[in-house]
C-alpha cells in the first residue's frame, strides 16, 4: 500500500474555492492539488494537515458521488493540532465562526470547535485517537 493517510474525509461545497481559502488561510491546511473543470469549478482538491488529508469538490457535479451527496448535510471533522490556542487565534483572525473556544476536556485534551461558511463543524485539538492517552 502506498504511503499516505488511510482515511480521508470528503466534502462537497457550493463554493469550493472559498472553502479552500478558509481551510488554508484560517485553518492552516496545505493545498496539495486542485483540479478544475472547463468552467473553473473545483472537481477535486486535496488539502493536508499533518499526516491527514481532506478531499473536496464542488456540489452539483455529474459524478455518482456528487449525485449521492447532493442532499448531504454538514459534517464534522476532527484535526489534531499541537497548540489549539494559537490555531484558534489564527482562525479568529480570518473571521471564522467559533462555536467553542479552546477548552480543557475531562480526558486531558484541549480543543476548540469552529464552523466553516457552509456549516461543516471543524474541531481542532490535542486528542490523538489510538494513542495511550486517546
Amino acid at each position: 500500500m502506498a504511503a499516505g493517510p488511510s482515511i480521508c474525509p470528503t466534502l462537497l461545497y457550493r463554493d469550493a474555492h472559498a472553502a479552500i481559502r478558509t481551510l488554508t488561510e484560517a485553518f492552516g491546511f496545505r493545498k496539495d492539488a486542485v483540479h478544475e473543470n472547463e468552467d473553473g469549478l473545483v472537481v477535486h482538491a486535496e488539502l493536508s494537515h499533518g499526516d491527514g488529508t481532506v478531499m473536496l469538490g464542488t456540489k452539483g457535479g455529474d459524478s455518482l458521488y456528487a449525485k449521492l451527496m447532493a442532499d448531504a448535510g454538514p459534517v464534522g471533522v476532527y484535526v489534531v493540532v499541537e497548540d489549539p490556542d494559537a490555531h484558534h487565534a489564527r482562525a479568529v483572525e480570518h473571521g471564522v465562526e467559533v462555536l467553542m473556544p479552546p477548552t480543557d476536556q475531562d480526558y486531558g485534551a484541549r480543543d476548540y470547535m469552529a464552523r466553516d461558511a457552509e456549516g461543516n463543524v471543524w474541531s481542532f485539538g490535542t486528542y490523538v485517537p489510538g494513542t495511550p492517552a486517546g
